[in-house]
């Protein structure tokens, strides 16, 4: 459990905040989506979750993403069996996890296994949406898919803490740089300031 303090609040004029992305909505798209640290691990060693507590978030943020299907992957689903617990227990549709070995998978609720091309699964995944979003919950699956083509947004939610080792967004050794249009303004190319300072324990 963490012992570190609170930051102090600081009164913000309008032009002070942060610029936030528009609510996502469900319009049929692929969707790589995570809340990663400040260093780009989206979970910790052996995909543990702990640390992502004390962080606050708009309001009804887990509703725009709550809907649709998911696709996940095989050591994801070993660390978090239950489909109930996706976004908290919020989650109610489909979930397909792919996997080379859906034989020695064991049973579970609301849990389709795939055993296919990625681009096959995420097809599967999209179908099921019924026009909605597939949440892709997978950094392996996700980098696999933007390398064909098939992502069609990359939803991060970056929470200030640095976690130092885990599971990154996209760890390719050897990979080629991959250009991104940032969706937040009118400047697609534009850097995004993050200013933190370390919280006293």
């Amino acid at each position: 459990m963490s012992t570190a303090k609170a930051p102090q609040s600081v009164e913000t004029t309008p032009a002070q905040q942060l610029a936030d992305t528009e609510p996502q909505t469900a319009g049929g798209k692929v969707l790589w989506h995570f809340t990663m640290s400040l260093d780009g691990f989206v979970a910790g060693p052996d995909h543990a979750m702990d640390w992502m507590t004390g962080f606050s978030f708009r309001a009804g943020l887990v509703e725009e993403y709550a809907t649709g299907a998911v696709l996940g992957g095989r050591d994801g689903f070993d660390a978090f069996p239950d489909a109930g617990s996706v976004y908290g227990g919020a989650w109610q549709g489909p979930v397909f996890v792919l996997t080379h070995h859906p034989d020695d998978a064991p049973p579970a609720s609301a849990v389709t296994f795939l055993n296919c091309d990625v681009a096959e699964a995420a097809r599967i995944g999209l179908a099921a949406t019924d026009g909605k979003n597939l949440e892709v919950l997978s950094p392996t699956i996700g980098r696999q898919l933007l390398e064909r083509g098939l992502i069609d947004e990359i939803d991060l939610h970056i929470v200030p803490v640095l976690l130092g080792d885990g599971v990154r967004l996209s760890d390719s050794p050897g990979g080629v740089p991959v250009r991104l249009g940032l969706l937040n303004g009118d400047d697609h190319a534009a850097a995004v300031n993050v200013r933190c300072r370390p919280v006293g324990t």
